[in-house]
């Protein structure tokens, strides 16, 4: 075993870990998930059903990771970050697994403290939302995205700082463009 569990967190059968992954307390990792290497997840983490995580993922303390999520490599889920999977649930009438809505976060992706994710989006490469937004449609690459529902407010290079009209980092000096509505880096 090259990844160390809190003794108050419970790994379930058919689980597959990464090296260097840590698990943090009273967090549960159900049934057919895959985590990779050098994620951190914290403490009262829920990774549901057949979640995929990728390598280097930090998810902050109380998140829930619903069945139906994937997270790719390097996405960071601040303290208490809402996920969905159903557009409308009903408790009487349950879907099942097979009816749930997928959601994607890609590569480098951020997701503030207490942002809600409703499900059947994609959030984009190295974006950004805000803590409290309330994301509801696609995110572009890049996009800086605040509010509820969360709307665009810029655009936010790899390494976290805001773009300004220039869309030269001031903190790194790398360069992009805007194409086809999405920003990429030059």
């Amino acid at each position: 075993m090259n990844y160390s569990v809190h003794e108050s967190s419970y790994i379930d059968n058919d689980v597959t870990i990464g090296e260097g992954t840590k698990i943090w307390h009273f967090s549960h990792i159900q049934s057919y998930s895959n985590i990779g290497e050098k994620c951190v997840i914290g403490q009262n983490v829920n990774i549901a059903c057949n979640v995929q995580i990728g390598n280097g993922v930090k998810i902050q303390n109380n998140v829930s990771v619903y069945e139906g999520v994937t997270l790719e490599d390097n996405v960071f889920c601040g303290p208490s970050v809402v996920f969905t999977n159903d557009l409308n649930p009903r408790s009487k009438y349950p879907k099942g697994s097979s009816k749930y809505v997928k959601t994607l976060v890609k590569e480098g992706a951020s997701l503030g403290a207490n942002s809600t994710i409703v499900c059947g989006i994609t959030i984009g490469k190295n974006a950004m939302i805000a803590a409290g937004a309330v994301v509801t449609k696609d995110v572009p690459n890049y996009a800086l995205m605040v509010g509820l529902p969360a709307k665009q407010k810029g655009w936010i290079c790899e390494c976290g700082t805001q773009l300004d009209s220039s869309l030269v980092c001031t903190n790194c000096n790398r360069k992009y463009s805007i194409k086809e509505e999405d920003l990429v880096e030059i």
